[in-house]
């Protein structure tokens, strides 16, 4: 913080750092889904990201073992198998994307006006 005049102005000269890289995140959640929301210290999400990885994966096996023992309906848990595999993919995104968004939304600041009483939402943009 630099003063001008002691009676006059004072202007900010400190520069905004993100306390989390959003990059980061996404390697360590491109490494071990739930690793970013670990490092953004969103812990709530871990399970629930690992719950749908569970849930996708028993039932993409479960339509691969149906589709390898079922001669008659084969073609049904193929495409049944298929599609489940298409969810993890897009699960896989979604938690990358997640973290990413996740870093970059961790300084986000919201404070209540001593005045109004109102929520307040600040965000810091440097050009």
């Amino acid at each position: 913080m630099k003063t001008l005049d002691s009676n006059l102005v004072k202007i900010d000269t400190s520069k905004f750092v993100m306390n989390k890289s959003a990059w980061g995140a996404v390697l360590r959640s491109a490494i071990l889904p739930g690793c970013g929301q670990f490092y953004n210290e969103s812990y709530w999400k871990i399970p629930v990201i690992w719950g749908f990885f569970g849930y996708l994966g028993y039932e993409w096996k479960i339509n691969n073992d149906n589709m390898n023992n079922d001669v008659v309906n084969r073609n049904f848990y193929r495409d049944q198998r298929d599609l489940f595999a298409i969810y993890l993919g897009l699960a896989y995104l979604l938690n990358l994307v997640d973290a990413y968004v996740d870093a970059h939304l961790f300084d986000l600041d919201i404070n209540k006006d001593k005045f109004t009483g109102t929520t307040q939402l600040s965000i810091k943009i440097h050009y």
